[in-house]
């Protein structure tokens, strides 16, 4: 008998992105089916999946420890996110059985179903960095008898989700610094530096408007600049190590001596980088926006602006509200208000009122309601009140007939 042979033992996820990605988070269900394409006769013994998600940091330092001794120091650890197996061919082995079952696979294409549920937890977000990273697979394995196993092992991407639409991503960010360049016993003007940011969260793809302000008073010619900056640090038995690298930066017009520059929404965009990652123990990824002025010849002036990348991008309302309320700041209102028309110019006058009330009485109306309106247009028909006078319009009688004066009630006149 001519044994056959595995010709193609892949894996293949159900759910795709956009980019023909398997993407999932937290508490969903991942599911996918093995594909197993031999020629001739195959007997298998057992087809098996496991599905593991782990944290992994490793770093060498090498370190002396005396004159001419030296040695290396390796820091590792890791944390396991997802530990799940299954059996889609087989089954366990009895020991009361001698002989183990086997499966026999004709020539053709073989298809096997799986499926599992994500830990209901926070996951760390998939991430490769030079000391460490976070990965999640799945990995077939096909015993047959006699031979090695025959393994292919399939990575998925995990995000664990970050709504920037929070009060807290959502505030403004800005800063404001300055420094005084000195050169032994001289010392020039300061070169300050304001900068703003609409928020603190955005996703990749956005651009972040800068407004800043920069002003040179010092003998150089400077230059400012900003740029995207990322900080992975890593973590492993009490000790960290931390690595930066520039994501995306932009650059502004040389600015001389006694000059000032101003961005007002200068545009800097944010490449496909990964998420922020803050709730993981091992490894911990952060963005800030720099804005700082380069100097030739000294320390630059710099400001460090936090963000967080998420995962959520901005709702369309809130896009909508904050449009509103750039288009309402941008209005110029009138410095008065118009006034209002004079009290004389509403006076009806004695043959107005005649002339009204005849007409009234000339159409369909009946005796209630025609009183109803005079009473109505009676109201109109006084002039303007009278000037104010301390003089009691209306005396009352007081001793001996005299008119008695109103007392002062201003003790001011």
């Amino acid at each position: 008998m001519v044994l056959g042979k595995v010709k193609t033992l892949a894996v293949y996820f159900d759910y795709l992105n956009d980019n023909n990605v398997p993407v999932y988070s937290g508490g969903d269900s991942v599911s996918g089916r093995v594909i197993i394409e031999v020629t001739g006769e195959v007997r298998v013994k057992t087809l098996n999946i496991t599905a593991r998600g782990v944290a992994k940091v490793r770093w060498t330092e090498s370190r002396n420890a005396g004159a001419n001794t030296a040695y290396t120091q390796n820091y590792t650890e890791e944390v396991e996110y997802l530990n799940h197996s299954d059996t889609l061919i087989g089954e366990e082995r009895d020991e009361d059985s001698p002989e183990e079952a086997l499966t026999v696979l004709n020539t053709g294409l073989h298809e096997f179903a799986f499926s599992f549920l994500l830990p209901q937890m926070p996951l760390a977000t998939s991430f490769e960095g030079k000391h460490g990273s976070v990965r999640y697979w799945v990995r077939a394995e096909l015993n047959r008898p006699w031979l090695l196993p025959f393994k292919v092992k399939k990575e998925f991407t995990v995000f664990e989700h970050i709504d920037i639409n929070t009060p807290l991503l959502l505030a403004p960010q800005a800063g404001t610094k300055d420094k005084t360049l000195c050169c032994w016993f001289c010392a020039s003007g300061p070169i300050s530096l304001s900068a703003k940011i609409e928020r603190k969260g955005y996703t990749p793809g956005e651009s972040i408007q800068i407004f800043a302000e920069v002003e040179n008073c010092s003998s150089r010619v400077v230059v400012p600049k900003a740029a995207l900056s990322q900080t992975q640090t890593y973590f492993a038995k009490g000790k960290a190590r931390q690595l930066q690298q520039q994501m995306a930066a932009l650059r502004g017009d040389t600015l001389p001596q006694g000059k000032s520059q101003s961005w007002d929404g200068k545009l800097l965009h944010i490449p496909p980088v990964s998420p922020s990652i803050l709730d993981c123990p091992l490894i911990r990824v952060e963005y800030s926006l720099v804005v700082y002025v380069d100097i030739p010849g000294g320390v630059n002036l710099s400001l460090s602006l936090p963000l967080v990348i998420g995962t959520i991008p901005l709702h369309a309302f809130t896009n909508r509200t904050s449009s509103i309320s750039s288009y309402c700041s941008s209005i110029s209102w009138p410095e008065r208000p118009e006034a209002p028309p004079s009290y004389s110019d509403l006076v009806v006058t004695e043959e107005q009122r005649w002339g009204c009330l005849e007409r009234c009485e000339g159409s369909e109306v009946n005796e209630e309601n025609q009183g109803t309106i005079r009473a109505y247009i009676t109201e109109f028909r006084y002039q303007p009140p009278p000037l104010y006078s301390e003089v009691d319009p209306n005396p009352e009688p007081g001793c001996g007939g005299q008119v008695v004066r109103r007392p002062d009630l201003c003790p001011s006149r």
